[in-house]
């Protein structure tokens, strides 16, 4: 489904990755790990058409996505969920869901609004209330059923738990399992290896803006060289499920 092939971005003189390749099959939960820097989001934002590259490909069934706008890439079949979530705290829960639906045909929107309140019964409850004042929990429900409102094929999700609580984190990983089992792929970035790991088929590390190490996620999750060296996790090994 995704291909990214020898990928190179810069910001000014920074190289923030240098010569990334990997891939995501239709259908699978993938993760990229590594620390703070290594590049994981500016791979998402490269994917979804926020930064060019300045070497490589990125190919999304078939098709090379370097010259799309953003817009031409949602449209494409892809959503994207950004760090810290970004809803616009001003606007109401189902104002937010409509700023997601920009790309669909206007004839559609009232049943993608059902299907999100469906799937998220929290946002129907508070439709009418300001993004800005739901909890950090709702806030990153909002934002995962917003870009649901393009509905994807494959969905690109940073860091989704970060700074919930351990009992929402829990829940989203739960939604983000869901939304696989009923047909979107994720290429999910997340701080919380042992989740992401014990989620993903297939995981990549990440290490100043290279691809340290690849593979199974059940064998980044027992090796212990991996989990010292690039995930700053020891004790027994994850078990994925």
């Amino acid at each position: 489904m995704l291909e990214i092939e020898d990928l190179t971005v810069a910001y000014g003189q920074r190289r923030a990755l240098e010569g990334v390749s990997l891939s995501v099959r239709e259908g699978e939960i993938v993760t990229l790990l590594g620390a703070n820097g290594s590049g994981k989001s500016t791979t998402l934002r490269a994917v979804s058409g926020l930064v060019r590259p300045q070497r490589g490909r990125v190919v999304y069934r078939g098709r090379d996505l370097r010259d799309l706008t953003a817009d031409a890439i949602v449209a494409a079949g892809i959503g994207h969920v950004p760090e810290g979530r970004d809803v616009f705290g001003d606007f109401s829960v189902r104002e937010n869901l409509l700023v997601g639906a920009h790309t669909t045909p206007r004839r559609e929107v009232d049943a993608r609004l059902a299907a999100a309140y469906a799937a998220f019964p929290v946002l129907r409850e508070r439709q009418g209330q300001r993004a800005g004042t739901l909890s950090g929990g709702e806030q990153q429900m909002l934002a995962i059923a917003r870009a649901l409102m393009a509905r994807p094929r494959l969905l690109l999700l940073d860091e989704p738990s970060l700074g919930l609580a351990p009992r929402l984190v829990r829940e989203i990983f739960r939604v983000i399992e869901r939304i696989n089992r009923d047909g979107v792929t994720v290429l999910l970035v997340e701080q919380n290896a042992r989740r992401a790991l014990a989620l993903a088929a297939r995981g990549y590390v990440l290490e100043t803006g290279r691809v340290a190490v690849a593979g199974p996620s059940a064998a980044l999750a027992a090796d212990p060289r991996i989990r010292a060296a690039y995930l700053g996790m020891s004790g027994p090994a994850i078990r994925s499920s």
